[in-house]
């Protein structure tokens, strides 16, 4: 139980013994796999959630805390949208928030509400949704052992004594909003939902649940000779379990970080050195959220079966035309030039674009880092039969002798490690599974005080590769 004035929704779920969750898994599991599962149902719940909103044409209101949950509120214009936050510097702002395909979206809110400093509403994500037809109550929290876990409940009364530790909130930090907020609740009062649409949310929750982590443990629960066990098991052990937990809490605070930043870069008062100061600060919290995501996805890769993606028509013109500016200023940081040479037209490929751009990224910085100062990295792309070539190739202004290149020390069966810099990067096996995973196969040729080269071929799109032929 919290010391807080006030009880938190997860302990007002608990109490009522009227939640739901996801069933647990038969073996105990550690404090970060819970962790990662909570936060992995809530985000499938989300997604679950906005597809009942889009369904229910009266309308209605949702609460949430401390981040905006409607990633497509342009589709949801009759759903009222509120957010308690803890900070009321940001009253009256959109927020922009990255989906779970990396693309940001923004998020209005109609109204944000201020919460008392300490209120642990703001690290318990929430959210209350009211509409004619169900309310439901989701957190993001901990159950009465005090583990991580995630809860709903569609009770009336649950949500109605949700809806009441958050009124209490409101009488104290938002009087002014309280009659607005009365008559929005007395519009939309909690209502028993019909069976099949609780069913529903289940199985779109469950839908939008990938969980490797509980598929990792199921192979170790099956097959428990540790002496035996592959790489790839051993990677769902421990290490699994240790990337996904230090993926975790590195992507959560920069992702708040650069909310926060983002909506600061809305402000038109700012004086242009903050300007470029906070600019900085996105970007470098995108590559460390791109780095993790990626670091996540080559875990996973090398822990399943299925060692191909999913792959889909990929507009190469369209990746690269997003992420060159990026990695000029990539290059720009250390002082190298970047010379791009691309063909008049670029047919489109079969990949994956985000993940895409995400390898491509890694292989520039993996390109960057071992330049000195003065150098420069060509990107060459051009056809090559069926399939498209693209060669990154890093270039000395002239071969400096006292130049090293940087020390890399393996860390575990997935990362690289630069003492130097403290930075992680892929070792190039995995690095070569994530490209043939996402359709391509990459081939590195080592040159000596100049570096690596990357070739990269990709499949074109079958109906381009067959009028390539025609040619």
């Amino acid at each position: 139980m919290s010391e807080w004035i006030f009880p938190t929704l997860s302990e007002i779920l608990v109490a009522s013994g009227e939640t739901l969750s996801l069933p647990e898994t038969q073996t105990p599991i550690s404090v970060a796999s819970r962790q990662l599962r909570s936060e992995r149902e809530w985000f499938g719940a989300i997604a679950a959630l906005e597809a009942l909103l889009q369904s229910t044409p009266n309308g209605g209101a949702v609460f949430s805390a401390p981040l905006p949950i409607l990633s497509q509120p342009e589709e949801l214009l009759n759903v009222s949208s509120w957010l308690f936050t803890p900070n009321s510097m940001f009253a009256g702002f959109s927020f922009q928030l990255p989906s779970a395909d990396g693309i940001t979206t923004h998020c209005e809110t109609d109204k944000t509400l201020t919460l008392l400093p300490g209120d642990p509403l703001a690290s318990e994500p929430f959210c209350l949704a009211l509409t004619p037809d169900f309310s439901v109550l989701m957190v993001q929290g901990e159950n009465a052992s005090g583990d991580p876990t995630f809860l709903f409940s569609f009770d009336p009364e649950v949500v109605d004594r949700a809806w009441q530790t958050l009124r209490l909130r409101v009488v104290l930090m938002n009087p002014a909003q309280l009659p607005k907020l009365d008559r929005l609740y007395k519009t939309f009062p909690p209502v028993e939902p019909k069976y099949k649409l609780v069913s529903q949310f289940t199985h779109a929750l469950l839908s939008y649940l990938p969980d490797p982590i509980a598929e990792s443990e199921k192979r170790r629960i099956r097959d428990p000779r540790p002496l035996q066990t592959s790489n790839s098991d051993v990677l769902a052990g421990a290490d699994i379990e240790l990337l996904q937990a230090l993926s975790h809490e590195v992507r959560t605070p920069l992702t708040t970080i650069r909310t926060l930043t983002r909506l600061l870069l809305r402000r038109k008062d700012l004086p242009a050195d903050a300007v470029k100061r906070l600019e900085v600060i996105d970007r470098e919290c995108s590559e460390q959220i791109d780095r993790f995501n990626l670091i996540c996805h080559a875990v996973e890769l090398e822990t399943s079966a299925t060692k191909i993606s999913s792959l889909a028509t990929t507009s190469l013109e369209e990746v690269l035309e997003q992420s060159i500016p990026r990695w000029q200023k990539q290059a720009n940081q250390r002082n190298l030039t970047l010379d791009v040479i691309l063909p008049q037209h670029i047919p489109s490929v079969m990949s994956d674009p985000t993940m895409l751009d995400q390898a491509l990224t890694s292989l520039i910085e993996r390109s960057a880092r071992s330049l000195p100062s003065g150098g420069s990295i060509q990107v060459e792309v051009s056809l090559a039969g069926h399939q498209l070539k693209l060669q990154l190739q890093p270039q000395a202004q002239e071969v400096d002798r006292s130049h090293r290149m940087p020390l890399l020390k393996s860390l575990g069966q997935v990362l690289m490690f630069q003492p130097e810099t403290g930075s992680l990067s892929l070792n190039l096996n995995v690095t070569k599974n994530i490209f043939q995973a996402l359709g391509g196969k990459l081939i590195v040729r080592e040159r000596p005080e100049q570096g690596e080269v990357f070739t990269l071929f990709l499949p074109l799109e079958p109906s381009k590769a067959a009028s390539e032929v025609r040619v």
